[in-house]
């Protein structure tokens, strides 16, 4: 049965055995929270990388046991990310979470030439599934947080990490949609040109476990109607499971869209590592930063 509901990614992930998590610069109560619901609800043992009085006066704050966790001192935000990648590279833990520091020093020590967890040639992308009240299933989108201005390269392996992303939620045959700002292929226009190119590889079985259209503007994404108004005959207008997005403006405005005023939460992870990265914003809630670690941990 596919995944229908985020809560519903907890007790997928139990079926599995538990998995390690650390967690850089883990100092803040969103962070703390999610992880020792996370090891409350036996989907992981959660090592926090910080400030040991930092975390444990949060974990007093918020009336938390901190023994919950393993913590391991760090002096700053840095050498938090750079001690959880280590970390990783190890084999002291599985998968790694972005807590209180900024997404680009977090990268940076994801990304490291010589410290990293990034073999030569990957291709790192941002996936982030979406329930939001105004959609009727949850919506898998990318990339709103690592790549500007994706190359035609990029979208096939963003598209790639989107369908990946679905068949772990159970979904057979996700219906994929190449966001552009037309329906129509404007050879100016270069996101419809490349939803174009990526929907014909569909099509031909470069791109193989999804039905891909594109390009498609947002309203016949998800809306039917909107699609019968206009004349659009797919499968995928107004019931798409996933959303590949031209460029990260674009991608950010949605995910921003639907958590601060449309009440959604969501689940969020950097795949093409090798391990699964935890990356949600550090405004998102701890039940989205709880979901991102069932989905990391599912992936791990």
């Amino acid at each position: 049965m596919p995944v229908t509901k985020l809560n519903q990614i907890l007790d997928l992930v139990k079926q599995h055995p538990r998995k390690r998590l650390v967690a850089a610069w883990a100092n803040d109560s969103h962070t703390i929270a999610g992880v020792c619901e996370a090891i409350k609800k036996e989907i992981v043992e959660g090592i926090l990388v910080g400030d040991p009085n930092a975390i444990l006066k949060t974990c007093e704050t918020l009336k938390i046991d901190s023994t919950l966790f393993n913590i391991v001192p760090a002096d700053t935000d840095t050498k938090a990310a750079a001690k959880a990648v280590e970390m990783i590279n190890k084999g002291e833990a599985d998968f790694l979470m972005k807590g209180l520091l900024s997404t680009d020093k977090y990268m940076k020590a994801i990304l490291n030439k010589e410290t990293g967890i990034v073999n030569p040639g990957a291709v790192l992308s941002h996936v982030t599934v979406i329930e939001t009240p105004n959609y009727h299933k949850l919506l898998t989108v990318t990339d709103v947080a690592v790549i500007p201005l994706p190359t035609l390269e990029q979208k096939i392996a963003m598209t790639n990490y989107a369908i990946k992303t679905a068949h772990f939620l159970g979904i057979e045959m996700p219906k994929v949609a190449m966001l552009a700002i037309s329906e129509q292929i404007l050879p100016k226009v270069p996101s419809c040109v490349d939803a174009a190119l990526i929907t014909k590889m569909a099509q031909r079985g470069q791109i193989k476990g999804a039905i891909v259209e594109g390009p498609m503007a947002l309203d016949l994404i998800v809306d039917r109607e909107s699609a019968e108004i206009k004349g659009i005959k797919s499968e995928v207008c107004g019931d798409a499971d996933c959303i590949v997005f031209p460029n990260i403006e674009a991608a950010n405005t949605f995910y921003k869209t639907q958590t601060k005023m449309c009440g959604a939460e969501l689940g969020a992870i950097v795949i093409g590592a090798r391990v699964p990265c935890v990356l949600t914003s550090r405004g998102d809630s701890a039940k989205s930063k709880l979901y991102s670690i069932a989905l990391g941990a599912l992936q791990a």
